[in-house]
């Protein structure tokens, strides 16, 4: 076999054909941020997209940890992504005093894991990875590949992250320097075979397709309105200023992030499609930028609280609920007392595989959807709050549920020196 077809032999993971949109989201309980998710495999019979929406805390501090992972050559590479990065990132020694630092090094301790444990050498898998870490009033931003960061501050879109692709001059350069070479084969792809120059994984492609991030931090402050990770599924056919325009008059996160899925879907996006939206609802403060690639810089940030967000009708102080989308569908009714909330996300129609989590501190999650379904893809760590499910109509398959983050622990260092 050559090693062109030694890549793109990879066997795709093929889902359901009846495959629509998955949703949900999230309010912080201190009422600071909302977060929204949605996912489909669009046009495609597989699906390579993954994303994990997390909050948990970490030595005293509350912490946001949002992403989307594209797989390419197979799904591998994605899930082990979603499932292992913000874990890796979060037991860092220096998670909190030098959250940069750990960012670029758990990254590729993820890759380097992730290539150990590909045990068929004839097989090779890679993904992206556009994160965002919440710490405080800091949010951080780091990727690999072209999935994409866009923030809205002020009412302008601006791109906080970079899509790495072979043609750029860096890039390029970095690549022919490491031996490898850049070819034009229906667009610029390292090697001849790969069109991203960053991923995870890509075992055949690793001297030269690294899994360095590069980092950029913004200041959580007033005019900060929302950020939005996606997929290039999104980026292929809505521009950051569409993107930008098109949720800012829609308040509510999984709404925006739905909105922007299915304005994909509708202009022809041939690639899964995956959207990630974090608004930000009450700030102070100037605005700053800064960015490093690799292990650039000592960032320093706290959070206050030992708060867990709290989702739906609960008693105590709660955030909204998120009610159902879609479908024919029945009420999804959750309550709980204390500092606990109930979370609600729905997804209607013909519903195929979710892959990714999302994670709360405390309260219990109740998801409920109509049509057919296929299987739902999550992570869960730590100590949790027990997630239940609620009901949906037609036809199902098995369905395993998302992560919940505990609250403050003190974590082992994943394996870091």
């Amino acid at each position: 076999m050559s090693f062109l077809n030694s890549i793109l032999s990879a066997p795709t993971q093929v889902q359901n054909s009846q495959d629509a949109i998955v949703s949900g989201g999230g309010l912080s309980h201190n009422g600071k941020f909302s977060y929204g998710y949605a996912s489909s495999p669009g046009k495609r019979s597989s699906m390579e997209d993954f994303y994990d929406t997390r909050i948990d805390g970490v030595n005293g501090e509350i912490v946001g940890l949002f992403g989307v992972f594209d797989g390419h050559g197979g799904a591998r590479a994605a899930e082990y992504v979603k499932k292992n990065l913000f874990s890796n990132l979060i037991s860092h020694p220096k998670f909190i005093s030098d959250t940069k630092s750990a960012i670029s090094d758990a990254y590729n301790h993820t890759d380097s894991e992730f290539l150990k444990s590909e045990n068929n050498q004839n097989k090779d898998a890679g993904s992206t990875a556009s994160t965002a870490i919440l710490v405080g009033d800091r949010l951080l931003v780091a990727n690999v590949g072209d999935s994409r960061a866009v923030i809205c501050r002020g009412g302008n879109a601006i791109a906080v992250s970079r899509d790495h692709k072979p043609d750029q001059t860096d890039e390029r350069q970095r690549i022919e320097e490491a031996g490898g070479f850049v070819m034009w084969a229906g667009t610029w792809r390292v090697g001849g075979v790969l069109a991203v120059s960053r991923a995870f994984g890509d075992r055949l492609l690793k001297q030269y397709v690294v899994a360095d991030p590069e980092i950029q931090e913004e200041k959580v402050d007033k005019s900060l309105e929302f950020l939005i990770l996606a997929s290039d599924g999104l980026w292929d056919v809505v521009s950051n200023e569409e993107a930008v325009t098109m949720i800012k008059p829609i308040e509510d996160a999984e709404e925006s992030a739905k909105r922007l899925m299915q304005e994909a879907y509708g202009r022809g996006s041939a690639d899964n499609i995956t959207c990630v939206v974090v608004r930000f609802l009450t700030h102070h403060g100037t605005s700053t930028h800064s960015s490093s690639g690799g292990n650039n810089g000592t960032a320093h940030g706290t959070s206050g609280g030992n708060h867990g967000p709290s989702h739906g009708n609960s008693g105590g102080s709660h955030g909204p609920s998120h009610g159902t989308s879609g479908g024919n569908h029945g009420p999804s009714h959750g309550t709980s007392g204390g500092n606990h909330g109930t979370s609600h996300g729905s997804s209607g129609g013909n519903l195929g595989p979710s892959h990714g989590s999302s994670g709360v501190s405390h309260g219990t999650s109740h998801g409920n959807s109509g049509g057919i379904h296929g299987p739902s893809h999550g992570s869960s760590g730590g100590n949790h709050v027990t997630s239940s499910h609620g009901s949906s109509g037609g036809n199902h398959g098995p369905s395993s549920h998302g992560s919940s983050g505990g609250g403050n622990k003190n974590l082992p260092n994943a394996g870091y020196k």
